[in-house]
């Protein structure tokens, strides 16, 4: 008797059989690009499938294909900690840049007695994801974020085909319990164009390039906007649960058994000159691939070697992205208009007779700053070379004289001298011009409010671009200060709030009227001031007031603090309309930042463990890993996602597998919870005892 003919009998087993099924005939169809049954006999294995977990709703999971079709549209996204840094590529289009990459690469590898393979794979020009597995199973995916942090669109992600929802458990290589995989998701070009074609149709503005196309679709809320349009996804690396792979290619075959997508036109090379002509003919061929990319991607083939190569906070050392050339066109100029950025940077703008650069219609491009256009003698209407710069930021490159102009040309450029925004004089600084009105200019608000209410500044749920510019469009903020003064009833009259949603939002503005200081000045977007510097100023003088009342030589005390820096925190500080607006900002009934105890010199245990790396398995009770890896960095230290001979402690949980048993074999200090609180304890910090259930 066949398996189907025992299944008959058995909803559980018929479904299960019906589930592998699809399952196999979706990763034919989606990955492999080999359907094996007609469109019809597929659809009626997904009717049947869905026929039967309507009958017997308590079988339907979540890796069911029949969960691909997004339900009904989400409140908002929430965010995760990736499982290690999902890093950026060093990148140049300039050959010279890639043959002394090689060269650096191959004094590292000498060095640390490391053999030179590359492993070559196009660039492909999308949305970075994160799919995380537990079990074979599809739990979550994250888009890549600021590379650390992402936003969960697990329900979008689900929607697309090439995305497995169970991994195959037939491989060489088993699945690991957890398996953390990195992917790019894109759009085919077919597709974005008839995307672009409907946007226009309902008078909305299309999407610039199929990388913004891909990105703005699979982070809708709706998910059956998501499920709608055609996505794919090439999967390339595996930042948690790879450690069974030792090179590239073995990686990358193991991501394909798995069920994964893996680009074709993956190749290897073990010179620089097989890896340029590798690029070569893939630039050759770009315009016949069904889908963007902007370059090649060349990385050392040997994964174990890696580590001794090492990384900088950026980018690995061991890989690099040659990119292409950027596409160029001739234009004319019709006019230049001054435009204010969220930073209050006053930027010339050209607006350009329509071109059409690489499948993408340019109509507006960047002028850089008034010493850009002196020195080009850019003017309206002259005819212009336009770039589109890594295929994607259109710039004028030159003036160009076409064959029938007869010599006459328009005036110079000039920059206003006030803001065209709000009205402020500007200022020049050096080559740019800017608007010092920051918390109050409209131009730039819409910008500061999304800054300001980010992950990284006061992290106030709901207030992303499109809220901000609702609120600025409206009239209900003015000014950054402002935000604090909202109510229910005000949130409501935005497109897309109804009261639940307005309440949520006015809960979360509320709730970061007590942020932390660093997150305070991170979200004001002070000139020169990252998330690193507003800690350093946060610790070193404790509070709001004394950050305000710093004056040049106050901050050039801090260490990490120069000349150019402490110019621009003490400027901000002490113009005008920033004190105008900071007084209504840190009002008792607004924004009254939490102090943070200042250090005096001293480090507070901050640097307690630089330069050690610590690596987190298994589950911990006590805090999850993600908190534990924030803790070490607070401290000074590393968190890696993988076990080397460079790391100095592994900290293991209930079921530490492979991690444990390489870092033994390895000879790494090895920490179980209990040890791991009890070094915290011994640098000041307590970690909290877990609640009992009730």
């Amino acid at each position: 008797m066949s398996s189907a003919e025992e299944a008959a009998g058995d909803p559980a087993a018929r479904i299960e059989l019906l589930r592998r099924e699809i399952h196999s005939h979706n990763h034919a169809y989606f990955v492999e690009d080999a359907p094996a049954v007609s469109d019809e006999a597929y659809d009626e294995l997904l009717r049947e499938l869905r026929d039967l977990e309507a009958k017997h709703p308590e079988l339907i999971t979540a890796d069911s294909p029949t969960q691909r079709v997004g339900g009904a549209p989400q409140e908002g996204f929430a965010a995760a900690r990736h499982a290690q840094p999902m890093l950026s590529l060093d990148s140049s289009p300039r050959e010279a840049d890639l043959r002394a990459f090689d060269a650096r690469l191959r004094r590292a590898a000498a060095a640390a007695g490391v053999d030179v393979e590359y492993s070559l794979e196009p660039k492909i020009d999308g949305l970075s994801v994160e799919l995380v597995y537990g079990d074979g199973v599809l739990e979550r995916a994250v888009t890549r974020g600021d590379g650390v942090t992402g936003e969960i669109i697990t329900t979008g992600a689900r929607t697309i085909r090439g995305v497995p929802l169970r991994l195959k458990d037939d491989a060489p290589v088993p699945v690991p319990a957890t398996l953390a995989v990195r992917g790019e998701i894109y759009l085919p070009i077919e597709a974005f164009d008839d995307v672009n074609a409907d946007l226009i149709k309902q008078g909305k503005a299309p999407f610039a390039n199929p990388r913004n196309a891909a990105a703005g679709t699979v982070r809708q809320l709706d998910a059956r906007l998501t499920a709608s349009r055609p996505l794919r996804i090439f999967c390339y690396d595996v930042l948690d649960g790879g450690d069974n792979f030792t090179t590239q290619h073995a990686l990358l075959d193991g991501l394909a058994a798995w069920g994964f997508p893996v680009n074709p036109l993956n190749a290897r090379a073990t010179t620089v000159d097989e890896a340029h002509s590798y690029f070569t003919d893939i630039e050759a061929g770009r315009d016949e691939l069904p889908y963007e990319i902007d370059g090649v991607v060349i990385k050392l083939q040997d994964i174990a070697s890696r580590d001794a190569i090492g990384t900088t906070s950026h980018h690995p050392r061991w890989a690099y992205a040659l990119k292409f050339q950027p596409r160029k066109e001739i234009s004319q100029v019709l006019k230049i208009v001054a435009s204010v950025g969220r930073t209050g940077v006053v930027t010339p703008i050209a607006l350009l007779r329509p071109v059409n650069i690489g499948g993408v219609t340019v109509s507006r491009a960047n002028l850089h700053n008034v010493d850009d256009i002196e020195r080009k003698d850019i003017r309206e209407g002259d005819h212009v070379r336009v770039e589109r710069a890594g295929d994607v930021i259109p710039q004028v490159v030159e003036r160009v004289v076409q064959e029938g102009d007869d010599g006459a040309r328009g005036e110079p450029f000039r920059m206003p001298r006030e803001c065209p925004s709000c009205g402020t004089p500007l200022d020049r600084s050096g080559p740019y011009t800017i608007c010092p009105n920051s918390l109050e200019c409209p131009a730039q608000l819409v910008g500061r409010l999304t800054h300001f209410g980010s992950r990284g500044g006061l992290d106030i749920e709901g207030l992303g671009e499109r809220t901000a510019r609702q609120l600025v469009e409206t009239g209900l903020v003015r000014t950054v200060p402002q935000l604090f003064d909202l109510t229910v009833g005000d949130v409501r009259k935005l497109e897309g709030f109804a009261e639940r949603s307005a309440g949520k939002l006015v809960e979360a503005i509320q709730a970061a009227r007590t942020s932390e200081l660093a997150r305070v000045l991170y979200g004001l977007g002070i000139p020169e001031v990252g998330s690193a510097v507003a800690r350093t100023l946060a610790r070193n003088f404790g509070t709001i007031e004394s950050v305000r009342a710093a004056s040049v030589d106050d901050l050039l005390s801090v260490d990490g603090i120069g000349q150019v820096m402490a110019e621009q925190i003490n400027g901000y500080f002490t113009a005008p309309h920033n004190v105008e607006a900071l007084d209504e900002l840190l009002a008792p009934t607004r924004l009254v930042p939490r102090p943070e105890e200042a250090s005096a010199g001293t480090t507070n245990g901050r640097d307690a463990l630089s330069g050690q790396t610590f690596v987190f398995t298994g589950a911990l009770e006590r805090l999850s890993r993600e908190e534990a890896a924030e803790l070490v960095r607070t401290l000074g230290g590393k968190a890696s996602g993988s076990v080397s001979a460079k790391t100095s402690w592994l900290v293991a949980g209930e079921g530490g597998g492979s991690k444990l048993s390489k870092a033994q074999d390895l000879g790494v200090r090895v920490l179980d919870e209990a040890g791991f609180v009890a070094l915290l304890a011994g640098l000041g910090v307590e970690v909290a005892e877990p609640q009992s259930a009730a």
